[in-house]
């Protein structure tokens, strides 16, 4: 049974651009499937340890599909291991050499990514290699960025504008096209969000592969997590785009965090726990950054989808905190605690953070307990159905 946590109902979501649908193992992209989260490895892939314990981090954070980088032979060597033990699909992302995309099929991995801009003598490889993917039942990413695209194109167009970045990965995929070859998506990837964003509305008018969404090289953070959210918001906005990365330069956890943030604002994802907090003014009576920051740490993990506010003064907060399932309003050196709209208590300024942590688990703690008589009369009537 679903718990409801009284959680304002999600937006509605867009049309969905029809498209093809591929297994990149046991995930659906594209075809009505729900948008995923990828992300890549940081490590050096042949060291298989760190890899996949990079793996299980992102795995915990919501991802669903992860990339590793296979530059060198050793890297390849060590995809047996990885695929093995990874509990995502793994992608094999080759730029330089055709054969590792061979090793890759081998492997066992549930995609590989080629970047034919990089990749020496791809044009007579084509035939074997759309021959190995398609005996593999394996899906190929065409993956088309500003920084590697293919030279001929570059001085046709003179910049690495949205034009020359389809025209790149239409004809990619035409090569593989005469072979018969259609398990496949593209990407087409720019650091700037406008050129990204004209790139992919160009590229989905165009053909009807699933397109993988990703504003490349886009910085630290703070200024990355901003360009790919714009840029995301607008083209899955425009029922555009079936799975994502966030390019950070950051750990691939926060970029697995900051994905799932923002599919959740969309609707496109169920909402896990959110923290609804003010900027903060001259109203203030509480150092709201930090209240907030504590807070955020302290439900770091929290199993269940509650809203909680923290509010800073008598004019918003008492009203945000009425809307959360948990909130605090904060003034002269208190803090009075909501429980879906009711005060419950008040506690001082040193307490807030435990007393919230104390009443989410008290909320879900009774939900869950409302729930178990349901449970139960389950189990019962499923033995009483099947007597041993």
């Amino acid at each position: 049974m679903t718990t409801d946590l009284g959680l304002p109902a999600l937006p509605s979501t867009p049309v969905r651009r029809r498209t093809r649908q591929l297994h990149v193992g046991d995930v659906l992209v594209g075809g009505g499937a729900p948008v995923s989260v990828q992300t890549m490895t940081t490590t050096v892939t042949a060291d298989v340890d760190a890899t996949l314990q990079q793996i299980a981090e992102v795995t915990a954070a919501g991802c669903d599909i992860v990339r590793v980088a296979v530059p060198s032979q050793d890297d390849a060597d060590a995809l047996p291991r990885i695929v093995a033990k990874s509990k995502l699909p793994v992608i094999a992302d080759i730029h330089f050499q055709p054969r590792y995309v061979f090793a890759a099929l081998d492997a066992g991995c549930a995609a590989v990514r080629v970047n034919p801009g990089n990749i020496r003598k791809f044009d007579d490889r084509v035939g074997e290699i759309a021959k190995a993917a398609a005996a593999a039942g394996v899906p190929i990413r065409v993956g088309v960025n500003a920084g590697s695209l293919d030279p001929r194109l570059l001085a046709k167009h003179g910049r690495a504008s949205a034009e020359a970045l389809v025209e790149s990965a239409l004809w990619e995929c035409s090569l593989f096209e005469e072979h018969g070859f259609r398990d496949l998506k593209i990407a087409v990837k720019h650091h700037d969000p406008a050129t990204m964003i004209a790139a992919n509305r160009l590229l989905a008018g165009a053909c009807d592969y699933p397109l993988h969404l990703g504003v490349t090289e886009a910085g630290p953070a703070f200024q990355g997590a901003i360009k790919s959210a714009v840029a995301f918001g607008i083209l899955l906005g425009e029922g555009l785009g079936d799975t994502i990365r966030v390019s950070l330069s950051a750990p691939p956890v926060e970029q697995v965090k900051a994905g799932c943030h923002i599919l959740s604002s969309l609707g496109l994802r169920p909402r896990k726990l959110e923290i609804v907090s003010c900027p903060g003014c001259g109203r203030l009576q509480v150092d709201i950054h930090t209240l907030a920051m504590k807070v955020e740490a302290a439900f770091d993990g929290f199993p269940h989808p509650l809203r909680i506010a923290v509010m800073g003064c008598v004019v918003n907060g008492p009203g945000e905190a009425r809307e959360a399932d948990l909130g605090v309003s904060c003034g002269n050196g208190k803090g009075q605690i909501f429980r879906k709209g009711q005060v419950i208590r008040t506690v001082t300024e040193n307490k807030i953070v435990e007393a919230l942590l104390d009443e989410a688990l008290r909320l879900t703690d009774e939900l869950d307990e409302r729930d178990e008589p349901d449970n139960k009369n389950t189990s019962a009537t499923a033995a009483a159905g099947n007597p041993s």
